[in-house]
């Protein structure tokens, strides 16, 4: 048990180093993804206002497929939102999360989608 409360600890550190350098603008918001064991989910939060300007989360959703297929929906299905809400440039936000597998998914996938960060 002290094993995972380490490693959890150790993702609490990183996302603060993380969170104290970037922060979302209404022009530029903050791109925070979280990722668990079933669910990938992904918002977009001015942190000036305080506000989520769009999300999107395969909770609830008929996405089928591993996680990194889901992953990839799901940043699909952001940057349409951004799009909608006429947002084309975002700060990415990995969570305390390694750049790869899912997350990496995730980036690519919103970026095909035009997407800028």
């Amino acid at each position: 048990m002290a094993d995972l409360a380490k490693k959890l600890q150790n993702k609490q550190l990183r996302k603060g180093r993380v969170r104290a350098k970037i922060s979302g603008t209404a022009a530029r918001p903050r791109l925070t993804v979280t990722i668990s064991n079933l669910h990938v989910s992904a918002q977009l939060i001015d942190d000036e206002a305080q506000k989520t300007i769009a999300a999107a989360t395969t909770v609830g959703s008929k996405a089928t497929g591993n996680m990194t297929e889901k992953a990839a929906v799901i940043g699909t299905d952001i940057a349409k939102k951004a799009k909608k809400a006429k947002i084309s440039a975002v700060v990415f936000d990995r969570n305390g999360r390694q750049y790869a597998g899912r997350l990496k998914a995730l980036a690519e996938a919103a970026r095909k989608e035009g997407l800028e960060f």
